[in-house]
């Protein structure tokens, strides 16, 4: 397993949600782990856009999560939400609300598929209907995102 491709993101603005897909040369259980654990702020940002600072949670279902970080013009954020479904390392589904602009909620689905690549992880992003801006701002996000995950991945795997 060693092979990665590139992230691409879709978003459906009618539907208001957000499809992403990437492929990392690594265990299912690996990904998993790193989508889980405060080994996030290892790997969620960068210095150019924003970065994770902080990550704490509770995984379990009904469990919470949180994330804090800083913008690249030093701004804090924060996005956090509850686990609704936990099938490790094959499903995670949680909510997500975040800071900026109102805290409206939408829910975030990773399905995570061994192949012979390694992983294939789609991100099911929705709850942005009638939000366009916000739709099309978590699609560019989302590529962003899981490029990262994937260096990290295979360069620290």
């Amino acid at each position: 397993m060693s092979s990665t491709t590139s992230a691409r993101a879709v978003a459906d603005i009618d539907e208001g949600l957000v499809l992403a897909t990437v492929t990392i040369g690594v265990p299912p259980e690996r990904v998993f782990r790193a989508l889980t654990s405060d080994e996030i702020v290892k790997w969620w940002g960068s210095d150019q856009v924003y970065r994770v600072t902080n990550w704490t949670s509770d995984l379990r279902v009904g469990g919470t999560w949180r994330s804090e970080g800083k913008g690249a013009d030093g701004a804090p954020f924060s996005v956090e939400g509850e686990y609704l479904e936990i099938d490790p390392p094959h499903k995670l589904v949680q909510t997500w609300s975040y800071d900026w602009g109102e805290r409206h909620v939408t829910k975030l689905t990773y399905q995570l598929q061994p192949t012979s690549e390694g992983t294939k992880l789609t991100v099911r992003h929705e709850g942005f209907k009638d939000r366009p801006d916000a739709c099309g701002s978590h699609s560019q996000g989302w590529e962003a995102v899981l490029n990262w995950l994937a260096n990290y991945l295979t360069d620290k795997g």
